[in-house]
């Protein structure tokens, strides 16, 4: 029965999940260009308010940990649902620049307690220690978010225009998405439970939700910081590559047909890598899988620089499958490296790096194509190569360092 109930909350989290990303992260690539001349603004005024939204969600970021910490995360993920459907609502009826802007900064509250890193934290706090597989089985799930979102938000905006397709996303949230994470086991608040009166599918796991503080304890600065890195340039790398692909691959002679064509093997590159994460890596420690998912996208642009366009779909293969397994390392690692207490802020803290990377990507990336052209391929992989150097400088066991080190 615990496995029963467990493969439950997993599916119903990861079709939470792909409802969230759907319906905010993935909907500017389709409405982007509708809004943009609805409104008498430029495409990149759209993105920048995009861009708004996901800061917002970065600074937001660690409350909605810390609530998930004290409360658990079904409160805070039916939470976010509304606030997603007052979000899209107000962009439905958006009528300017300023309510463009308003309406992402909702959506950016929402994103705070709506994406992975709380899903990741509400598993947590129910599970411990043995949510590894379960935050992979999540991202199993919703890593079809813009197979599902992309051609619904088309389908939509041909049919009913983008305002209309930004209410029925709203709708959604609250006739889907709300009733799923309601439907999420609730958390044992009460410290001296007794261990019998502990519902089945929690008595096996009754040590992360009884007599355990939910603040989260000191870690090693260093290799805090060295996650925090890790997670920036892995966010950076995925949405410059996201934003930017198609034409980084042209400008390396690469032709459009080939280009679309790579481009269309990322999702099925990310979620066979997080098969092979779920399976013949499931019993390794998460360093080892995030090492060797961090060096597959240099390889693939020395692929690419080496034999030039026949390696393209080479390289949207290892760029997908090492971005699939990296995701599931924002989750996985914090848990095994700082273990479960405290687990909700500490993810919240450590993706604020991400989250403002992730912001900046876009324009950044941009830049770096304008002055450099096809060589911008390499300074996605000198920050890949990075991502490698900074996870083979982590322990494996942060938290057990013989020395004591300084603490955040």
């Amino acid at each position: 029965m615990p496995s029963t109930r467990r493969t439950r909350t997993v599916v119903t989290l990861g079709t939470a999940q792909t409802l969230a990303w759907a319906s905010t992260y993935y909907l500017p690539a389709i409405l982007a260009a509708p809004m943009a001349r609805d409104l008498g603004v430029s495409a990149a005024l759209v993105f920048a308010a995009f861009s708004v939204g996901l800061v917002i969600s970065a600074f937001l970021g660690p409350s909605a940990g810390r609530a998930i910490d004290a409360w658990g995360g079904r409160p805070v993920l039916a939470l976010s649902n509304i606030v997603f459907a007052v979000g899209l609502t107000a962009l439905g009826f958006a009528s300017g620049r300023w309510s463009l802007f308003a309406a992402w900064m909702v959506i950016g509250m929402g994103m705070a307690g709506g994406l992975y890193e709380a899903a990741f934290a509400a598993l947590v706090r129910l599970y411990g220690r043995e949510s590894r597989n379960l935050i992979t089985g999540i991202t199993l799930i919703a890593g079809f978010a813009s197979t599902v979102g992309w051609p619904l938000s088309t389908a939509l905006e041909a049919w009913l225009g983008w305002r209309d397709t930004c209410l029925v996303w709203a709708g959604l949230h609250v006739l889907l998405g709300l009733p799923l994470n309601l439907s999420l086991p609730k958390l044992q608040l009460a410290s001296a439970a007794p261990a019998e009166r502990l519902p089945d599918d929690t008595r096996d796991t009754r040590d992360t939700t009884v007599n355990r503080s939910t603040a989260a304890p000191a870690v090693p600065l260093r290799s805090a910081v060295l996650l925090a890195l890790v997670f920036a340039l892995t966010w950076f790398i995925s949405t410059a590559m996201a934003a930017h692909l198609p034409t980084l691959l042209t400008t390396s002679g690469v032709s459009l047909s080939m280009a679309v064509t790579a481009g269309a093997c990322i999702g099925p590159a990310q979620v066979a890598g997080r098969l092979l994460e779920f399976g013949v890596l499931r019993r390794a420690h998460p360093l080892l899988s995030a090492r060797i998912a961090a060096v597959m996208h240099p390889l693939g642009a020395m692929a690419l620089a080496v034999l030039g366009a026949p390696a393209a779909v080479l390289f949207a293969i290892l760029h997908g499958a090492g971005n699939g397994v990296l995701t599931i390392a924002k989750g996985t690692l914090p848990l095994v490296l700082f273990g479960p207490q405290g687990y909700g802020e500490r993810q919240g803290l450590l993706m604020v790096p991400a989250r403002l990377a992730q912001a900046l990507a876009p324009w950044l990336f941009g830049l770096c194509m304008e002055r450099l052209g096809a060589n911008a391929m390499w300074v996605s992989a000198v920050l890949g190569a990075l991502v490698f150097v900074a996870l083979a400088l982590l322990s494996p066991s942060a938290t057990d360092q013989s020395s004591p080190p300084e603490e955040c």
